[in-house]
């Protein structure tokens, strides 16, 4: 019986890393109780494997801010700015690397693959003298070893192994998702070449090569397959249905296949017998032994436990599968592929699976009529972008160089306990609603001696941008810690889609109407577009995810139109999450793209020219989808560009047109760093130098709820002088 855990979310049941965290970053607890948390974190989840029958644990996949930065530190590849010289990297180094300092930018943050998980980019090059700076993957394996349990150190890179079998480690993993991708023949040969050379230094130990997120290309899966130094591979059977093809036409004999059957990217109960299936012709064609049962990637992706849920509906709850329940699927398939099936647990499976499938609560005839309605048809605004904008602009008249910001303001501990109270019924809602409309007249007027043009409303209500929309609609579920990590200690709790989904009535237009009547600037009413709610949730796996964005669309479409009749002029539908969901393979771009487009015109092709249609985007890297990006026609698009170094700039270098309004981040908001004035005007500086100032907006990076006041003010306040200063260089203040 062999069974397999790719890798486990760190942050803990209750988010004790979190608070760990922010904890020591406040100056409130010493090192040394930050990371009394995590060996306690780390310890509890090997015993629980252990516990379970899990063989093959892994160890090395626990982070205090990121596994890539974690790669990084081990490599010694600290870029100059942060002053390390040499030795073993401290707090001091690997927090500043990720987020910056009082004198010193953070690193570049992007998105993992296709997840919501951000990663801090390393910053490589021929100047870069690497250095073996870190022993965290020997130090994470003898820490399990001395409790008696024997794991697999997961690591990205090679330097390390040769420390691990001196250990005694028995097995390495070596994560290479990139071998899902487009590679080209240079490429593969370079990954040959690397392992070729480190096959000395692995004899004597086990390799597993893990791949996940989609399916290996076939030359890819050739290239893998023929190293020679290689003990097992192991490959992702959720999205890479395709990879079982290929392994059906030839595996190396001898070797293990480790078999992503159960899903490590969602929440949804397995199909036990239907991965068994899967199971028993893997082995039929690798042989008996040669079979090992697993997630299809790190379980990093998914909730933590489903036994924190006392609350969550009991019929859809029997539907799902946290990461705890995760472990126990893998370890019941293993046994029932040995000869040990538990029926039992095989038997609740199949009534949970069959309940799911005929409750009348996931199918609304109505919305499915609806959204199938949109297919074959186009929808779009009923004039080009030129010509809105000037119609905005006369009911508008803003400046050039306008300022505003992206939507949300500090979340503060006394908003989120009014937010806590009012839910638990501790405080009446005419209590709630005079505290929310206090805190948002405060940020009306913060924004207004800071003298910003376009104004939000701090959105104080929200406990987050998918979850505080996802309550109101229909076809979603909710948990009390279903918590998953999105960068350092932010998380993230992902409704959980598990029927058809529809808007029962309006959502934000309260909000929105009584924070515009606190000033005569504009505000913008504030929304999340279809695509980030789809691609930050837990879809259902029962319909193709393009159908649910329809439906999610629609809902948005109503809201949207609401707002306009409610007299807001500026409404922002953020899109931050397009360009995350890109398939990881070219094949399958051009079909996303058009869906996801198409479900952001949906939301506002209805509105009147003069109503001014903002999104934002964040994060990624968008120059090789900025087509699309036009062709979401926007009148204003707000995105990410002061940490990934002003990547964003070059695509207009490179002479691609943009006629609409659009605002690169002039800062980065994830740090605590206070740019200056100067700073800023050289950051516009650079966009005037490929973009027209009438359509330039100057803006932060993202929205700014998880820094502090003490932050936010100083910060805007200078973006605004910025603004001014280069208004007054331009001759024109309007």
């Amino acid at each position: 019986m062999a069974s397999h855990i790719v890798g486990y979310p760190r942050m803990g049941p209750k988010r004790e890393l979190k608070f760990a965290l922010e904890s020591f970053w406040d100056g409130k607890s010493s090192a040394e109780e930050l990371q009394k948390v995590a060996t306690d974190l780390r310890s509890s989840i090997w015993m629980q494997m252990a516990d379970a029958g899990i063989k093959f644990i892994p160890s090395n996949t626990f982070s205090y801010y990121d596994q890539v930065l974690d790669t990084t530190a081990m490599l010694g590849a600290v870029p100059p700015r942060y002053g390390w010289n040499g030795g073993e990297i401290g707090f001091d180094v690997y927090f500043s690397m990720a987020r910056g300092n009082a004198s010193v930018p953070a690193m570049e943050m992007t998105k993992w693959f296709d997840t919501n998980y951000h990663y801090i980019v390393p910053e490589l090059g021929p100047d870069v003298k690497y250095s073996y700076a870190s022993h965290k993957a020997v130090d994470e394996y003898k820490e399990a070893k001395a409790l008696g349990i024997e794991t697999v150190p997961v690591i990205v890179v090679l330097e390390v192994v040769a420390e691990l079998k001196a250990a005694g480690a028995r097995w390495i993993q070596f994560d290479e998702p990139k071998l899902v991708m487009d590679l080209d023949a240079h490429e593969l040969q370079a990954f040959t070449h690397a392992y070729s050379e480190l096959e000395a230094t692995l004899s004597g130990v086990h390799v597993l090569i893990e791949t996940y997120f989609a399916d290996v290309p076939a030359e890819a899966y050739k290239t893998l397959t023929s190293l020679k130094g290689v003990s097992g591979f192991g490959f992702d059977l959720i999205r890479g249905t395709k990879t079982l093809d290929l392994i059906k036409g030839g595996f190396p004999s001898g070797k293990f296949l480790f078999a992503g059957v159960v899903d490590g990217r969602n929440i949804w109960a397995n199909d036990l017998a239907a991965s068994l299936d899967t199971l028993c012709t893997l082995e039929a064609i690798v042989g008996k032994d040669n079979v090992v049962v697993s997630t299809s990637c790190s379980l990093l992706h998914t909730a933590v436990d489903l036994s924190n849920e006392p609350k969550l509906d009991k019929e859809i709850k029997s539907w799902l599968a946290f990461a705890a329940q995760k472990i126990l699927e893998v370890n019941a398939l293993a046994k029932a592929l040995a000869g040990h099936r538990d029926e039992a647990f095989f038997s609740s499976n199949a009534l949970a699976h069959a309940s799911r499938k005929s409750s009348p609560r996931v199918i609304n005839e109505a919305v499915q009529a609806a959204a199938a309605a949109l297919k074959g048809s186009d929808h779009r605004r009923k004039t080009n972008v030129s010509a809105r904008l000037d119609a905005q602009q006369k009911r508008l008249n803003l400046p050039i160089l306008s300022t505003t910001t992206i939507g949300s303001f500090p979340q503060t501990q006394d908003l989120r306990r009014v937010r806590r109270e009012y839910k638990a019924k501790k405080i009446s809602e005419y209590d709630y609603v005079n505290s929310i409309k206090e805190e948002i007249n405060k940020v009306v007027k913060i924004q207004e001696e800071l003298d910003i043009d376009v104004l939000v409303h701090g959105e104080p209500e929200r406990n987050d941008m998918v979850e505080y929309f996802g309550e109101q609609l229909s076809g979603f579920a909710f948990t009390a810690n279903g918590w998953v990590q999105s960068y350092g200690s932010r998380c993230v709790k992902p409704p959980i889609i598990y029927g058809d989904v529809s808007r029962p009535k309006a959502m934000t237009v309260f909000w929105s109407s009584m924070a515009q009547s606190m000033t005569t600037r504009p505000m913008k009413g504030m929304l999340t577009g279809p695509v980030t709610i789809l691609n930050w949730s837990f879809v259902r796996n029962d319909q193709p995810r393009h159908e649910t964005c329809y439906q999610i669309a629609l809902a948005i479409k109503d809201e949207v139109e609401d707002l306009e009749k409610a007299g807001i002029t500026v409404i922002q539908i953020d899109e931050a999450a397009l360009r995350e969901g890109l398939p990881l393979r070219k094949s399958e771009h051009a079909f996303y793209l058009d869906w996801a487009v198409h479900s952001f015109r949906i939301t506002n092709c209805g509105v009147q020219d003069t109503t001014q249609i903002h999104t934002h985007m964040c994060y990624s890297n968008f120059n090789d989808i900025i087509h699309s990006i036009i062709n979401m026609d926007a009148d204003v698009i707000t995105i990410e560009n002061s940490r990934s170094d002003e990547k964003l700039l070059s695509v207009f270098r490179e002479g691609v047109k943009y006629g609409a309004g659009i605002g690169p981040g002039v800062y980065d908001i994830h740090s605590p760093r206070i740019p200056s004035t100067e700073e800023i005007a050289d950051r516009i500086k650079k966009m005037l130098a490929v973009l027209e100032s009438h359509i330039l907006w100057v803006n932060p990076d993202c929205g700014l709820k998880t820094r502090k006041y003490s932050e936010v003010k100083p910060a805007l306040s200078n973006m605004v002088a910025a603004a001014k200063l280069l208004r007054t260089e331009l001759g024109s203040g309007k």
